[in-house]
């Protein structure tokens, strides 16, 4: 997540201190990220330090302020596209994969364990979205829309899987090989 991006962003619409641009991400956010206030000012200097911001003293507050270069690069952050790095690793994918061919595991039982789960999310995101007071950003709601379509798409892929399963037939895994004779180890 890009917090000095989102930092200047909030700065480009007035100047704030280290509190003020916290809340206001976690109310864009819908505090589904928490900011810690340390991140803010150690990300602040950071800004500073590269000529993206700089300090202003009003009515005794400093104040943090976006600046010509600050604009620049927010403009080229917001119109560039977003390279995605090579996915982490997915430990629900990872389960699916490791628990095919085990004796004592049901795949299906690791698959509606996780549908139960991502449905449950579901539920929650949907009831979040639901029961707004009216109040929320546009962000807000782009946010949430983006949680809500990652959970459907995690219940239609756990259907997917499921269902090629029943089609497939799972091949016993072959133990892997010992890296040395047993009998020599045991000596």
């Amino acid at each position: 997540m890009s917090v000095p991006m989102c930092i200047l962003a909030i700065l480009d619409e007035r100047p704030a201190y280290g509190l003020q641009l916290k809340n206001e991400f976690e109310a864009r956010t819908g505090a589904i990220w928490p900011l810690n206030v340390g991140q803010v000012y150690t990300t602040l200097a950071r800004l500073e330090r590269d000529g993206l911001v700089r300090q202003r003293e009003a009515s005794g507050d400093k104040t943090y302020v976006i600046t010509a270069a600050g604009r620049r690069r927010l403009r080229d952050w917001l119109t560039e596209a977003s390279e995605r790095p090579a996915p982490d690793r997915d430990e629900l994918v990872l389960k699916l994969i490791m628990s095919v061919g085990l004796d004592h595991v049901n795949v299906v039982d690791v698959i509606q364990a996780e549908r139960k789960a991502a449905v449950r999310q579901l539920q929650d995101y949907t009831r979040l979205k639901r029961d707004t007071d009216g109040d929320e950003t546009l962000g807000w709601h782009f946010l949430i829309d983006s949680l809500i379509f990652q959970a459907e798409a995690r219940v239609r892929w756990l259907d997917a899987c499921e269902a090629r399963l029943h089609g497939a037939r799972v091949r016993p895994r072959r133990a892997a090989e010992p890296a040395h004779d047993e009998t020599e180890v045991r000596r």
